[in-house]
């Protein structure tokens, strides 16, 4: 058995000792109920906890109403916060791990959209950002007085609450990295020029909040070691601004980080996507660990208990951030300490629910675990006092999840698939370039039907006949989809291909190749980075403004950047219309002006599938209870397949 002893040694931090190296570290969840914590982020944090965690960092706060905006943020300018940070405290207390609260200020990094309309966004000087393409006003000295005030005193009211320790955001060039950077700190008063002068506001900062949480809270930071931006904060600077600190006793750790989110490309490593290596930040956090003489958390992309263990143990950290590894299972961390390694339901680093529905201005979720951020609302599955035989018709992720879900409330279950495996469309997924990880999905839902024992039948097309003959009560259709072909105007001497066929092998493009991408996702972007590196030259025509249009956009930056390297030409607002040997015929989506691409000898569709609904017409007349999930509902993502799966197990 793989020994962590490391990962689950206590850590002590001034009298706050952490039974173990694990942190959760703060993360926006959109689960905020009128500015602070209600029964729905209490949940939330109270189930990691629960699993096992050591120390849980509430998401940032805002502390001064110049960083207010519509969004469900957690905000502590007066003491009505109290109550709800106490309740949230004690919730996680109740299980044995920590709590500290977290403050933090965007700066020139916002919209700061306030019903409907762009407020005004405040920094140290008039830079603008590069993501937002904001233009902030430089703080009056006045305003940035009252902010040192304000922070002490809300980090004052986290005492008050029962947390265990306050954090700075200092990461991520939002406002408090904003006035270290030289390179957005213009100032010319005593908050600006020398590294001394820009790291004034923080240091008054932490010292106002040491004078208000008395001798016993930790206080520490969270800092980028490198920002990734072409005006971000470089290495060496944050070096010297985190040994300054703490030869001042200003903290008691760092957490460590990379990236910014002033810039699309330092905005990729605020939340890393499954194309990164795993604990790629842990060779700086461990450089910074060596000449700052303070304890180190760090985190990206730690999903592994084993990989934890190996950071740890090498010296480069003290703690692991391991965030979505118990966003995707809150019970990681007790699974881990208890040798059960296969039981982990491991983070495959996708983005889509979790900072994707923050994006999109939803609560966090994961596609994997539907209860995250719904704990209050699912709760544990209950059992049935009618056990039923069931059936389930596919055996993708929609198809999985219902058969372990029906089997945990207690109904004998026989999943049935047509193919010779499991897996769906995620066993597509896996083969493009860097998404290998996304077959993770299906292995972790391999276990889990494992582990609540169902039977697994393969190569088992399920009809009407097969349910009578079994006797079954019940089945659930997820039975998937099938690639969609447009109507397309082409000779015979076209050379069309769908994407499945090529990642299975069926067919093989030739020559200059151009991708019809309709759903502008993962399949467009893949293909055409998978086709160049196997030498073909390939242009990619998207229905939409842009490549990666309905993915999470850390995620589709990363594969944009790969492949403007790799040359893949992208055609955007186009529809594939006919095709000829050599020639593909498209049409503008908005001005309906042909746009002729010449030279093409492949033209490979992804334009996305139709729903397989041959099992519920048949089913029609049926006796028993049928539920529709997944693709063969309505075509969507692995997120809707596994949730409705759930909601379908959860039903019967």
């Amino acid at each position: 058995m793989t020994t962590l002893k490391h990962l689950f040694s206590p850590l002590m931090l001034r009298k706050t000792e952490i039974r173990n190296r694990i942190v959760s570290t703060g993360h926006q969840t959109y689960l905020a109920e009128q500015g602070v914590p209600g029964d729905k982020l209490i949940a939330y944090h109270e189930a990691r906890a629960r699993g096992g965690a050591g120390l849980i960092i509430v998401e940032s706060a805002r502390f001064h109403e110049t960083s207010f905006s519509d969004s469900a943020e957690l905000v502590v300018v007066d003491d009505s916060s109290i109550p709800g940070y106490r309740r949230l405290a004690q919730a996680v207390h109740r299980h044995g791990a920590k709590i500290f609260g977290q403050l933090s200020h965007s700066g020139r990094v916002s919209k700061r959209v306030k019903e409907g309309m762009r407020d005004v966004a405040y920094a140290p000087s008039a830079v603008p950002d590069n993501r937002f393409h904001t233009m902030p006003r430089a703080m009056p000295l006045e305003l940035l007085e009252e902010l040192i005030v304000a922070c002490g005193e809300a980090a004052g009211r986290f005492a008050k609450a029962g947390l265990d320790g306050v954090e700075l955001v200092s990461s991520h060039g939002l406002l408090f990295a904003q006035f270290l950077n030289p390179a957005t700190n213009h100032r010319t008063d005593r908050f600006g020029g020398t590294r001394e002068n820009r790291m004034r506001f923080l240091a008054e900062c932490l010292a106002a909040v040491r004078a208000n949480v008395g001798e016993d809270l930790v206080v520490g930071m969270r800092i980028s070691v490198e920002e990734v931006e072409a005006d971000g904060l470089e290495a060496g600077e944050v070096i010297e601004v985190c040994k300054a600190l703490a030869r001042a006793g200003a903290l008691d750790y760092v957490n460590a980080t990379t990236g910014s989110m002033a810039g699309l490309g330092g905005s990729i490593h605020v939340v890393p996507p499954m194309d990164h290596k795993p604990a790629y930040v842990a060779p700086q956090a461990g450089t910074l660990r060596a000449v700052v003489g303070l304890p180190v958390f760090v985190a990206g992309r730690i999903n592994q208990p084993q990989i934890a263990e190996e950071v740890l143990s090498a010296g480069l950290a003290d703690m692991c951030g391991m965030t979505r590894a118990m966003i995707s299972d809150a019970d990681m961390a007790r699974k881990a300490q208890a040798g059960q390694f296969d039981d982990i339901r491991a983070c495959i680093g996708c983005n889509q629910a979790c900072i994707g529905h923050f994006h999109q201005g939803y609560s966090i979720s994961c596609i994997q675990n539907p209860i995250s951020g719904r704990e209050s609302q699912m709760g544990a599955v209950t059992h049935t006092a009618v056990p039923k035989l069931v059936v389930v018709a596919g055996g993708g992720p929609a198809g999985m999840k219902a058969a372990v879900t029906a089997a945990e409330r207690g109904h004998r279950v026989i999943l049935c698939e047509a193919s010779g495996r499991l897996g769906g469309q995620a066993l597509l997924a896996q083969l493009l370039p860097g998404r290998a990880e996304f077959g993770g999905l299906i292995t972790n839902l391999e276990q889990e039907l494992k582990r609540q024992s169902v039977e697994v039948r393969l190569n088992t097309p399920v009809s009407k006949a097969v349910l009578l003959d079994m006797g079954a009560d019940a089945v659930v259709a997820a039975t998937g989809g099938s690639p969609y072909r447009p109507a397309l105007e082409v000779d015979e001497s076209a050379n069309i291909v769908q994407a499945w066929d090529i990642l299975t092998g069926k067919q093989h493009a030739r020559g200059s190749v151009l991708i019809a991408d309709w759903r502008c996702d993962w399949v467009g972007m893949g293909m055409a980075e998978k086709l160049v590196r196997e030498g073909h030259h390939v242009r990619l025509a998207v229905n939409g403004p842009h490549a990666g249009l309905n993915l999470q956009m850390y995620l589709r930056d990363s594969w944009a950047a790969r492949l403007h390297e790799l040359g893949v030409a992208i055609v955007p607002n186009a529809r594939i219309y006919g095709a000829d040997a050599t020639t593909a015929y498209l049409l503008h989506i908005i001005s309906n002006a042909p746009i002729v691409c010449e030279g093409v000898e492949t033209i490979v569709l992804a334009c996305g599938q139709k729903p397989e609904t041959t099992l519920e017409q048949e089913l029609a007349d049926w006796r028993g209870e049928v539920i529709i999930v997944g693709d063969c509902l309505s075509p969507r993502t692995a997120e809707e397949a596994v949730y409705e799966g759930l909601l379908a197990g959860r039903r019967l």
